[in-house]
This record gives C-alpha cells, sequence and structure tokens, in this order.
C-alpha cells in the first residue's frame, strides 16, 4: 500500500466512530524500515500555505483496522496531541 492511498482513508476511533481527521505525515524507523506512527491532520490548511490543525500521532500497533475507505484506531487516551504551526 502506498502512502497516497493511506492519505485519502479517514482515521475513526473504535470506540465511538469518532472522525479524527486524514493522515498527514507519518514516522518510519529508518533502522528498520518499519512504520512506527501516524500523524492524522484534524484541522484545515489553505493552499498549504497556512494551516490552522491540530495533528495527533497514533502509534502504528493502535491501528486496528485498515479498510477501504477508512481507518479504524484503537481509542487511546494519551494519544499525543500537537499543535501544527506549519506557515
Amino acid at each position: 500500500m502506498k502512502l497516497s492511498e493511506l492519505s485519502n482513508k479517514d482515521v475513526i476511533r473504535d470506540e465511538d466512530g469518532t472522525k479524527l481527521g486524514r493522515i498527514e505525515d507519518i514516522t518510519i524507523d529508518t533502522a528498520t524500515g518499519k512504520i512506527m506512527s501516524i500523524h492524522v491532520n484534524s484541522g484545515f490548511r489553505l493552499s498549504g500555505i497556512f494551516s490552522l490543525s491540530e495533528g495527533i500521532m497514533i502509534p502504528w500497533n493502535k491501528i486496528v483496522k485498515i479498510g477501504s475507505d477508512v481507518i479504524i484506531v484503537e481509542t487511546v487516551h494519551n494519544i499525543k496531541m500537537e499543535i501544527d504551526n506549519k506557515t
């Protein structure tokens, strides 16, 4: 599966079906080549210049299922929320 295919899917929490957003980036362990986490953009961008978003970093092992339209993630109460200040 390509990153572009992953980024077109909605990320959904398994507990209540809440849409968290779409994948914006991934973290890869360069030593092993394995995906460590996905970064979900829950805000919006204006032409790639301004970003008004909060990002959510979800560990790869918290992904329950990758379906044809959605990615379901385990509900984790300590998922790192980070403010994305890209300009």
